[in-house]
């Protein structure tokens, strides 16, 4: 009896064993090892970020955010989600952005189309591992079971929601960097205090999350009620999360002399009589970056509405002019006193 009990514990030992070595973890565990880890996971689903990943239904943990003012990109559809590893919090640092620790992943999937045409295209994650943030492109495949890691990036061809035929650029890995290089940094650029709800921060808060809802969170007006919002706000807005990325000191348009952030309020740095400093052709002619009261003497507006590259700006992230958005900047730079 003694003989047979031993081998009925060595069966079950064994069997957990057995289970604690299988891959990918189970569906209700995220893969932390993925992500602090020093390789590349070849297939989104290595992380275990999702429940139900064509559905983007996130498990227990993964927690979807929104952006009170979003970057166009196309037209795509958004949905993001933030993780933090266990033993982790997020900080605050004003209105500008959190402080996510080492073990933290930002998870942003792009889509086209509606209801059973929706189309997953890409996710796009940031990794916080102990040398810095690593960010990695994923491809969704046609069954939209999974995404592969696709380091050389992607065309795609397909409709955006105003009806142009274009071809989609799934980013390669170092065009990343482009966009969230930052001191000779890679950053991130979405989730700043003042452009993440009010609500959403509580919340975080009271789930142990973050550890305080900074004052001046919750500034930048949310982009479906612009036209409620102060002109100068929303148009604002727009330029902090567009473009000033890379129009900021230490970004990768730092040259420009422009600094679009948010924060910054002298006019010459936000272009206002600001002559260009390496528009080349892209000024189209045009003297100064803002002439206030004329938007169509303007540089700033004249690259926002070319879809040319090598005018067009931004550079990265769209092959399409965002109307709704050069209208807003349009106005504000109209309602300039000259």
């Amino acid at each position: 009896m003694r003989s047979a009990g031993w081998l009925a514990c060595a069966a079950v030992a064994l069997s957990g064993a057995m289970v604690a070595r299988a891959t990918p973890p189970p569906p209700e565990y995220v893969n932390d090892a993925a992500i602090m880890g020093d390789g590349m996971p070849r297939l989104l689903s290595d992380y275990g970020f999702f429940d139900d990943p064509g559905a983007q239904v996130p498990v227990a943990g993964v927690h979807p955010y929104r952006l009170n003012t979003p970057l166009y990109s196309d037209g795509a559809e958004k949905m993001r989600f933030v993780y933090r590893a266990a033993g982790t919090q997020f900080t605050a640092q004003g209105d500008g952005l959190l402080d996510l620790p080492v073990g933290t992943a930002l998870i942003k999937t792009f889509a086209f189309g509606e209801g059973s045409e929706r189309r997953l295209i890409e996710t796009r994650v940031l990794l916080h591992r102990a040398d810095g943030w690593l960010a990695l492109p994923y491809l969704w495949n046609d069954e939209q079971t999974d995404a592969r890691l696709a380091v050389v990036g992607a065309r795609i061809a397909l409709t955006t929601p105003a009806g142009q035929a274009i071809s989609y650029r799934v980013p390669n890995k170092n065009q990343c960097k482009e966009c969230h290089g930052l001191s000779g940094e890679v950053v991130p650029i979405g989730p700043k205090a003042r452009n993440l709800s009010h609500a959403w921060l509580s919340r975080m808060v009271t789930a142990g999350h973050l550890d305080r809802v900074p004052q001046d969170a919750d500034q930048l007006p949310l982009w479906e009620e612009r036209e409620s919002a102060p002109l100068s706000a929303a148009a604002r807005a727009y330029l902090d999360v567009n473009c000033a990325h890379c129009h900021q000191p230490g970004a990768t348009a730092s040259n420009s002399g422009l600094d679009l952030r948010w924060e910054q309020q002298a006019p010459e740095a936000l272009g206002i009589g600001k002559r260009p400093v390496a528009a080349g052709r892209g000024a189209g002619g045009h003297l100064f970056d803002i002439v206030p009261g004329s938007p169509d003497a303007s540089i700033l507006t004249y690259r926002m509405a070319s879809p040319e590259p090598g005018v067009a700006m931004p550079e990265l992230g769209k092959a399409t002019v965002d109307e709704e958005g050069l209208t807003i900047v349009r106005r504000w730079i109209e309602e300039m006193a000259p």
